[in-house]
């Protein structure tokens, strides 16, 4: 069974807006961080941004002030919102979410961001 579903990737313009969601299982309890990775083709996956419970938030130098990430706690879901895109930023992006002390850790199928020139 599904317990991490991502939505909102895509195709944009240079220089557009996408907004990624991603929102776990209610059966993934006591979540603590959650946050964003992503992979280009032939390249390590790096973190884009994290999120903690009280939604302090840390960014990559390469998004900070042109990406926001935002949490629902109630709903258990992540958001990535990502302006002023360019075409470095075209990667497969993953959710991620942890749960207390560390205990679990789970991950999004991926969604492809393609920034087009």
């Amino acid at each position: 069974q599904v317990q991490l579903v991502e939505s909102g990737g895509g195709l944009v313009h240079l220089g557009g807006s996408l907004r990624l969601s991603c929102a776990a299982s209610a059966s993934i309890f006591s979540i603590d961080g959650m946050g964003w990775y992503r992979q280009a083709p032939g390249k390590q996956r790096e973190l884009v941004a994290t999120i903690t419970s009280g939604g302090s938030a840390t960014y990559a130098d390469s998004v900070k002030g042109r990406f926001t990430i935002s949490r629902d706690n109630a709903k258990n879901t992540v958001y990535l919102q990502m302006n002023s895109l360019k075409s470095e930023d075209t990667a497969v992006y993953y959710c991620n979410v942890r749960t207390v002390w560390g205990r679990r850790e789970y991950w999004g199928q991926g969604t492809q961001v393609t920034v087009s020139s």
